[in-house]
């Protein structure tokens, strides 16, 4: 079963290369992310974009982007794209959660996130709708889950029942987010056997680390593997 190569671009934002060779990239922010390696900051193709919400460390070069590289779709909750568009951000395709649509071939389910949502603009703070996740399948049935900024939740199980993800990116970082405990609870809701680690390390105030993922997982005796990737890696 092929699958994407992943790309962790630092913090939240992932590249996903698809094997069809379409790059689908989720939480952009690289310009202004310390921790997005500088190589890593220009990207020679983007086809479409999922937003998680509207905090600009994950939608923070949305609009450049998109202007940029015209992707065919750029989706995220419906507000959220609604000023996106205001922006000039073509092909917003807005939604909400339990939706479901076609993105580059593979299916795009937006799932629930306990965070808050909304956007830095200027002297103003506009909601942005909800905060989401995504479970995402390609045509193969390969399946990956981007929780986005969360707090656990036990209805990840849901997301499980009827995903069935293979791999997880589950912020770590604690204080916005969840700690490495209560991720490796997450691992075993989503019966995930693989996740990475996001939403760690950019600032100080992020403590959480993979290390401590390992060690909580293992007090759960879960055979989840956690695969580190630090900015500008791939798997």
């Amino acid at each position: 079963m092929e699958r994407p190569e992943f790309t962790y671009l630092g913090h939240s934002t992932v590249r996903c290369d698809l094997p069809s060779g379409e790059v689908l990239l989720i939480d952009p922010w690289v310009a202004g992310n310390p921790a997005c390696p500088e190589g890593s900051r220009v990207l020679e193709r983007i086809d479409a974009m999922l937003l998680t919400h509207g905090h600009s460390d994950h939608i923070g070069d949305v609009v450049e982007l998109a202007r940029h590289h015209r992707p065919g779709a750029v989706v995220g909750c419906f507000e959220l794209c609604q000023w996106l568009a205001r922006q000039g951000v073509e092909n917003t395709s807005g939604m909400n959660l339990g939706g479901s649509q076609e993105v580059l071939g593979c299916r795009a389910t937006m799932v629930r996130a306990d965070h808050s949502s909304c956007i830095d603009d200027g002297d103003a703070l506009v909601p942005a709708g909800v905060a989401a996740g995504w479970v995402v399948e390609l045509p193969e049935g390969y399946t990956f889950y981007h929780s986005g900024d969360t707090a656990l939740f036990s209805d990840m199980r849901l997301i499980a029942e009827l995903y069935a993800p293979k791999l997880a990116f589950l912020p770590i970082g604690d204080l916005f987010t969840m700690d490495p405990r209560q991720a490796a609870l997450a691992c075993r809701y989503l019966d995930v056997t693989e996740v990475i680690p996001i939403h760690w390390g950019t600032f100080p105030a992020l403590t959480g680390t993979p290390e401590q993922l390992r060690i909580e997982l293992a007090k759960l005796d879960l055979e989840c593997e956690v695969i580190t990737l630090q900015p500008g890696q791939s798997y």
